[in-house]
């Protein structure tokens, strides 16, 4: 069986200790990490108020470091997808200056982190990142990134170890620094990750649920499409306004808090997409918790059929996805063997996601190879645990 493509995480860590002496002359002093995520069903929903069940996936962002005298910050990426500069430095803030967004884009979530992180004063620190998690795939890269800076900072820096405050501060990162106004799924996974486990989150009120996944008999299955369709920047703040202007219509908070039935009362009122929009939420909120329960009990079919259900909505309701994935789901979909696959994260591209019988990992891998007109790669993951420290010799 072809298995996982990405280096496993003592060799990241390995080849991030290795980079950091090449760079800084030294051996770091501290190390993080934290995992990127698949999202298993509930998608577009986080931003909504509603559920979702995603797994911390065996990828890693892993940062070492070691903290230094002066007041600098200097953080060096390894990966190649990055924009130049690989190497930036910057103060740290404090004391009146406050950090901006700027260039390269991939040094904001760090420096987000730095701004938000509430205990200090913070030192000044040499810093290597390394990851695993693909950029623009779908699975996180840019949670990955601010949770595993938030875990090296409470190295350098302890705070209260509140896991809630530490999964906000990341997001807040990202809406101000990123731009992104992302919901809180993805910080959440990568804080509070389980062996063995999905994680159900309720996006209104914060409350998690850990659900078993360890069967041996099924595999959860990432299809990199390798496609990314640059609409993405601007298509997901739309999807959000129209989310929002579906809930001030219908007179609530949130999609969360409304019912098919409520939204068809209303159906005159909104325009035709914003209309689909809502339906794809609220059909969603509804598809997440049913998933739930039959993974509880290990009916996969009904997991399965739900996951198909949501690609679909996603597909022709939400209009997130694209032809690549749609090819993808639909050549797994014609494997007995696979209970059923949907495209996840933002769409447009990136990753999907396939609940397949484990006897038939190498049959599905080769059919979808021969349909898929792309040049794919795969990832097989059990759910992994969250973010962690490292301690070095």
């Amino acid at each position: 069986m072809e298995g996982p493509r990405d280096p496993d995480l003592g060799s990241l860590l390995a080849a991030a200790r290795g980079s950091y002496r090449r760079t800084f002359g030294a051996d770091p002093k501290i190390a993080a990490s934290a995992p990127g995520r698949v999202n298993l069903i509930g998608e577009h929903t986080d931003y909504n108020q509603g559920f979702v069940l995603p797994m911390a996936l065996r990828m890693y962002t892993v940062i070492v470091g070691s903290p230094r005298e002066d007041k600098i910050i200097s953080i060096v990426t390894t990966a190649e997808e990055a924009e130049d500069p690989k190497k930036v430095q910057f103060p740290v803030p404090g004391e009146g200056l406050v950090l901006k967004p700027g260039e390269p884009r991939w040094a904001n979530y760090v420096k987000g982190v730095v701004q938000h992180y509430k205990a200090g004063p913070l030192p000044g620190f040499n810093a290597v990142i390394t990851s695993s998690v693909p950029l623009g795939a779908g699975l996180s890269s840019s949670a990955s990134l601010e949770v595993a800076t938030y875990t090296f900072l409470q190295q350098l820096c302890p705070d209260d170890r509140d896991p809630v405050a530490k999964a906000l501060v990341c997001q807040k990162a990202e809406h101000t620094f990123a731009m992104m106004p992302c919901g809180i799924m993805d910080q959440f996974i990568s804080v509070m990750g389980t062996e063995g486990h999905a994680l159900l989150l309720d996006c209104r009120s914060l409350e998690t649920c850990l659900v078993p996944l360890a069967d041996p008999n099924v595999l959860v299955l990432i299809t990199n499409s390798n496609v990314r369709h640059t609409l993405t920047g601007s298509e997901y703040p739309t999807r959000r306004h129209q989310c929002e202007e579906a809930a001030k219509v219908l007179g609530k908070p949130s999609l969360r808090e409304a019912t098919m039935t409520d939204l068809e009362k209303v159906k005159g009122l909104l325009s035709e997409e914003v209309y689909r929009r809502a339906r794809h939420v609220i059909g969603e909120i509804e598809r997440t918790t049913r998933a739930v329960e039959a993974l509880k009990s290990r009916d996969y079919q009904t997991f399965g059929q739900l996951m198909v259900e949501s690609h679909n909505s996603l597909r022709d309701d939400y209009e997130v996805s694209c032809p690549e994935l749609d090819e993808l789901v639909s050549a797994a979909m014609e494997i007995p063997e696979v209970y059923g696959s949907r495209m996840t994260g933002g769409g447009f591209g990136g990753c999907t996601v396939t609940l397949l019988e484990s006897g038939a990992a190498e049959k599905v891998l080769r059919h979808i190879k021969e349909k898929y007109s792309g040049k794919a790669t795969f990832y097989f993951s059990t759910p992994s645990g969250g973010a962690k420290a490292h301690p070095l010799p």
